[in-house]
């Protein structure tokens, strides 16, 4: 009978332990798979800009631009509203309920990929070229394109890459640890721009050497988004931080500080 009940213990546990092993692993691959789908999202984008991707011209669903236009402001209210929904408070408090807590942030790295990859697949087309340089002018747009998807991505290293698209909560979660919290820092770029990562997306998506309608309005459009994204996203970091950010928002400003106060 004790050699029985032994057993059952010992294989029980060895359940128990694959059973840990198996969420761990499932957890990371999750994490992972959301990274690159955020990635991939975000390429998709770039290359679009570029010029390396036909944007506008992958699904095109009307010649006529009024419809056209249609079609891509509510590719923009879409983009916007999966972005400022799911990084609201609230929307992050109810998704813990019912999700596993550590892959909030993988969550939204996840429909922010699959969000933009919408948008430039089935963004429509527009008439008209709006600008092209051409020779030194051309490349000093191409430079500035290349500097702020640089920035962009350095920036995001200066607070933390990994914490910022969700690998480092799934990492220690897979771990059965709690990870430390983020504590709050001026490092780099920080210094002189609230939102330096939206700064580097403004710079890659205006820098272009050729600007059609098409691309234009999608300029526009994401500007608008993320004037609207930054002025939610300063409400939350001032609840987050009180004081502290109240007053590093008096001296530094939201994309670029033009004098030291």
């Amino acid at each position: 009978m004790n050699n029985t009940n032994s057993s059952d213990l010992l294989t029980h546990g060895e359940d128990r332990v694959s059973g840990v092993g198996m969420r761990a692993t499932a957890i990371l691959a999750y994490s992972v798979l959301a990274y690159f789908i955020g990635v991939a999202g975000l390429s998709l984008y770039i290359f679009g800009l570029a010029g390396l991707l036909p944007l506008g011209s992958l699904m095109v669903f009307s010649s006529n631009s009024a419809l056209a236009t249609l079609i891509n402001i509510g590719l923009i209210l879409f983009f916007g509203l999966q972005h400022s929904v799911m990084a609201r408070p609230a929307f992050k408090a109810w998704s813990k309920k019912y999700l596993n807590p550590a892959l909030e942030r993988s969550n939204y790295v996840l429909g922010s990929g699959l969000a933009i990859m919408v948008v430039v697949l089935f963004w429509q087309p527009l008439p008209s070229l709006v600008w092209q340089a051409s020779g030194n002018v051309a490349a000093v747009l191409w430079g500035l394109f290349a500097f702020g998807w640089l920035y962009m991505l350095a920036a995001t290293f200066a607070i933390n890459h990994f914490d910022l698209f969700g690998l480092r909560q799934a990492w220690f979660a897979a771990k059965g640890q709690e990870p430390a919290p983020i504590t709050f820092k001026e490092n780099w770029m920080y210094r002189f721009s609230r939102h330096p990562i939206m700064l580097g997306v403004m710079i890659g998506t205006w820098a272009l050497p050729t600007m059609t309608v098409t691309s234009l309005m999608l300029a526009v459009g994401m500007s608008l988004y993320i004037a609207v994204g930054v002025y939610f996203e300063e409400r939350d970091l001032i609840k987050q931080w009180g004081a502290q950010y109240t007053e590093y928002r008096q001296r530094v400003g939201a994309l670029v500080t033009l004098f030291k106060r």
